[in-house]
């Protein structure tokens, strides 16, 4: 057999697993080791044992807990509650004016996390059910939770960047700082929507009533208070990174002490709390961490059998596509398994394949990772399954069915597949910033 067909044999293999309901190490683990016992025979019980220690051996792993203890010690102890008390106060008296606020609130909470799960669940048990009682339309609105959720993955500090940063061998920095800019232009962009849907259609998204509209400015005052805590976090997480006083590490565990000592100056630090972040930290982190090992593993045997110089041959040589009809597809094929897998899954099985394949055709892996990210998270919302789809079917009020989940994103998936357009013609919204801080260093 030759090299290729036992490449698309490992591959077409495992999305069969997956298909079958399968968790994603496991159907990765289980045809990288078969696969490698079958080529190398028991020297291939070595595979996974330097896989590990590749893994444990990289330090910068060390922020993926912090950051996902971080975001749900705010979530669990009612910080993320008033900072959506906050929008809803100062914009509700415009139209769409706690639309536009759900936008701002899903910014925070990824600054503060870098999970989309977070931000989905956040808005669909705070924002969606405030909205729906105050007349907003149920498309719209189900349409702002999952697109401002899905800005997770790409404002810092995302987690999906870290371990992009990670199979790459990119530096995670520069990655948060490429995503900085990108993130914020989309979720402008969502802001520009639903301000221009709302003055056309103002009935989509009424203002609040008069009486909290009347509310005396000392009281708005007040709710500011609500934004202080997040500020102060973000600034002595990621401010004191990009002045170069703490290292990528040290900045994840500045965030989550600062949050910890948040929950505790509120008085929300219970026993409640505190067991349910470290059970829900626990489960995320063991499950990126045998992810990764398993794609590590993947990789290695996939590149033993020169899967990627076949494949870059096929692309380069024998279809003769350019360079950029090559990065076209490779898009494309993010949109696809987007219908059937989430963000790690799809880095993790294509990784191997397209992070080497870029690197040959020339383009800049930083400005890559934030484009697989922005694709992630069209991918994320495109029918039939799409993973946002069923997350928040999962979550949302029972008067919104799933023929109104598909019907919301439509709009969105087209705001940003614009916005992705943006960052493949002008490369410099990505790269500006992270070439920017690194240069003066």
């Amino acid at each position: 057999m030759s090299y290729e067909a036992i490449a698309i044999l490992m591959f077409s293999s495992m999305l069969v697993m997956l298909l079958t309901g399968q968790r994603v190490f496991a159907a990765i683990g289980f045809v990288s080791a078969a696969t490698a016992l079958m080529l190398y025979g028991n020297g291939a019980v070595e595979m996974p044992f330097n896989a590990a220690f590749k893994l444990f051996n990289w330090y910068p792993l060390l922020t993926l807990p912090m950051f996902v203890y971080m975001g749900y010690i705010l979530s669990e102890s009612g910080i993320a509650d008033d900072l959506y008390a906050m929008f809803h106060v100062w914009f509700g008296n415009i139209k769409g004016g706690l639309a536009i606020g759900t936008i701002g609130l899903m910014v925070v909470i990824s600054a503060m996390n870098g999970l989309s799960v977070a931000g989905m669940a956040i808005g669909a048990s705070i924002a969606l059910p405030e909205m729906l009682k105050r007349g907003y339309d149920k498309v719209m609105i189900t349409g702002v939770v999952q697109a401002g959720s899905s800005l997770g993955i790409l404002v810092p500090p995302s987690v999906v960047l870290v371990l992009y940063g990670m199979i790459a061998r990119q530096p995670v920095g520069q990655l948060w700082l490429a995503g900085a800019i990108p993130g914020l232009m989309m979720a402008g962009l969502f802001i520009l929507y639903i301000v221009i849907r709302c003055k056309i259609q103002p009935h989509l998204g009424p203002t609040i009533s008069e009486d909290e509209r009347n509310m005396p400015l000392s009281e708005k005052l007040k709710y500011l208070q609500a934004g202080i805590i997040p500020f102060l976090i973000f600034f002595f997480m990621t401010g004191l990174f990009l002045m170069g006083v703490t290292s990528l590490v040290e900045s994840s565990a500045v965030g989550a002490s600062c949050a910890t000592a948040a929950a505790l100056a509120k008085g929300r630090l219970t026993k409640d709390v505190l067991e349910q972040t470290l059970r829900k930290t626990l489960g995320i982190s063991c499950m990126f961490l045998w992810i990764i090992l398993a794609a590590l593993c993947f990789g290695a045997v996939f590149d033993g059998i020169g899967a990627v110089r076949a494949i870059e041959s096929l692309f380069i040589t024998r279809w003769d596509l350019s360079p950029w009809e090559v990065l076209i597809m490779m898009q494309l094929s993010y949109i696809v398994m987007g219908m059937f897998l989430d963000d790690t899954a799809m880095l993790v099985i294509v990784a191997p394949l397209y992070v080497p394949l870029v690197k040959v055709l020339g383009f800049d892996l930083i400005w890559y990772g934030v484009l697989y990210t922005i694709t992630c998270q069209i991918a994320y919302m495109t029918p039939p399954f799409g993973y946002n789809l069923f997350l928040m079917r999962a979550m949302a009020p029972p008067e919104i069915t799933l023929t109104d989940i598909y019907r919301s994103i439509v709009p969105f998936v087209l705001v940003m597949t614009f916005g992705l357009m943006i960052v493949i013609i002008f490369p410099q919204v990505a790269l500006w910033l992270p070439n920017l801080v690194y240069s003066s260093r």
